[in-house]
């Protein structure tokens, strides 16, 4: 097999007529890990992804593939696979027929061609199916065999293009934990596009954030949540999405709330579930008022006005808190992050 290779975009960009894609992206994929694309629609995470196949010619920049400039290179000669969204199964072959045939394009001798299918359909549990047509598949099974046919060309890299979101959300975990079992087990270099900020978390070495054609951050899984480099970025990872309060003159916007944050700050914020719930009054606590609950069994959010802004409250399902209520709300200063009015995370601190 090919050895592992990392990948590495500079300053891509791709320009539509007046529109803009993609913006200065630059990133760097290490070989053997999972990185995933992760943003709305429309944020040039697709496009991304096949400037990397080459089915896509960026208008500016260069990619790099292990050791070798691939910019101008055929998807062929680029030594990927790519695992699309709506499977791209021949519907008149067997699944044996489907995963192995790109090796027969290519001419691939026969008993060659068999080992490989052999071991590919042992490792995805396909061998007692081979024989089916993809109607007689279900949706996961489905999957498999594209997936398979991606693994059994041998390539190192991996592309996939929102590979699971036709499943259903519990054989879409299922199906995450397959994945990443199976890349760490095979070292593949995977590149993952998706929407969904559960399958970027549960699965990724690394995450790209991507928004309006620009990377609003790159780092760990944690970091993203710990850290967020952005407002942007904030609000997009966690669930429900991390606070923001509009600060004015120190204070949190409506209130007399002073926070203590250095005078450049004009947001604060805090995640829903760093926030704990007290008794109206008590002392060092932040008071305000329940607009609304929503039940999710184990856990209920509350919506709480503070001022004129608006903050969620993730806490135990057990705790009964009527709209209208009076409530006291505190959380650690450790848990308060603060962006300025480039929307950008500040770097140091200093809250009261």
């Amino acid at each position: 097999m090919a050895a592992v290779a990392s990948i590495v975009l500079e300053n891509i960009g791709k320009q539509w007529g007046a529109t803009h894609a993609l913006q200065g992206v630059s990133l760097q994929i290490a070989e053997g890990s999972f990185c995933v694309l992760l943003g709305p629609s429309g944020c040039g995470k697709s496009t991304t992804l096949r400037i990397m196949a080459g089915l896509e010619q960026p208008t500016s920049g260069s990619v790099r593939i292990g050791d070798r400039d691939v910019t101008h290179l055929p998807p062929a000669q680029r030594g990927i696979a790519m695992v699309f969204q709506n499977y791209a199964l021949f519907p008149h072959l067997s699944v044996a027929d489907n995963i192995s045939f790109g090796l027969q394009v290519r001419k691939v001798p026969a008993d060659d061609r068999a080992r490989r299918l052999r071991e590919t359909a042992e490792l995805l549990g396909l061998t007692a199916l081979l024989e089916r047509r993809p109607s007689q598949l279900s949706g996961g099974q489905q999957q498999r065999v594209a997936l398979g046919r991606a693994l059994v060309a041998g390539t190192r890299v991996c592309l996939m293009d929102e590979p699971l979101s036709n499943l259903d959300a519990q054989l879409r975990q299922d199906m995450r934990r397959e994945l990443r079992e199976l890349q760490r087990q095979l070292e593949l270099t995977v590149v993952y596009v998706t929407h969904d900020q559960a399958e970027a978390m549960s699965m990724a070495d690394q995450v790209v954030l991507l928004n309006k054609g620009r990377v609003e951050q790159a780092a760990t899984a944690r970091e993203l949540y710990a850290r967020p480099a952005s407002t942007f970025a904030a609000r997009f990872i966690g669930t429900p999405p991390m606070n923001l309060l509009a600060l004015e003159g120190g204070r949190i916007a409506g209130s007399e709330v002073a926070v203590g944050l250095p005078e450049q700050a004009n947001w604060l914020a805090v995640r829903p579930e760093a926030v704990s719930l007290y008794e109206p009054g008590t002392a060092n606590t932040l008071p305000a008022t329940v607009r609304g609950t929503e039940y999710l069994g184990a856990d209920s959010v509350l919506d709480c006005a503070v001022g004129s802004q608006s903050l969620l409250v993730r806490t135990s399902g057990r705790a009964l808190v009527e709209p209208g209520s009076a409530v006291g709300l505190a959380w650690s200063p450790e848990e308060t992050h603060a962006f300025g009015a480039d929307d950008r995370r500040l770097a140091h601190l200093s809250p009261a």
